[in-house]
């Protein structure tokens, strides 16, 4: 009874460890495809004009700052010491208001482009589980995470991801 049981447990192991062996793998290279999708290009357009608007008020404050310090420039030597105190103490705040609207500026840009992105990255998600589900493949890796892949056991899934997303190679020019 005991040789039954251990050898059922080592045919078991057996053909658990060959199924293993036996999955299919692939590969996609999710960054170059996220760059050629047409929406993505539309979301870089989005990203520019709301960057150069950000860049436009951030541009506002140096100038007014640029301003303000060079009237400070001139008048300081004829100021009292209360005024010069003040003027410098509104330079500092001014300097301040634009470091913060920056640091501001810089977080607004990068949750814009991750809600501009968001979407995209669901799109391309789905067509890679639809071709993966298609094909049965049991895992899909990201090939720009590889360390090593051996081509002839991981299958290289970029163009039928593409075709998935309608996305054709331009030609050679």
């Amino acid at each position: 009874m005991k040789k039954i049981l251990k050898l059922t447990l080592v045919v078991a192991a057996v053909l658990c460890s060959t199924t293993v062996f036996a999955q299919k793998l692939a590969r996609v290279n999710t960054q170059e495809i996220f760059a050629v999708m047409p929406e993505t290009k539309e979301m870089q357009q989005n990203l520019d004009a709301f960057g150069k608007e950000l860049q436009e008020q951030l541009e506002a404050i140096q100038v007014e700052f640029n301003n303000r310090y060079a009237e400070f420039e001139k008048a300081q030597a004829t100021m009292n010491p209360t005024v010069k105190q003040m003027k410098q103490a509104e330079l500092n705040g001014l300097q301040q208001r634009y470091a913060e609207f920056q640091q501001i500026a810089q977080q607004d840009f990068s949750k814009k482009q991750q809600e501009l992105a968001a979407p995209i990255q669901e799109k391309l998600d789905a067509a890679i589980s639809k071709v993966a589900k298609a094909a049965g493949y049991a895992a899909v890796f990201d090939a720009m995470v590889f360390v090593y892949s051996d081509a002839a056991q991981v299958v290289d899934i970029n163009a039928a991801v593409k075709k998935e997303l309608g996305i054709t190679d331009a030609p050679a020019q």
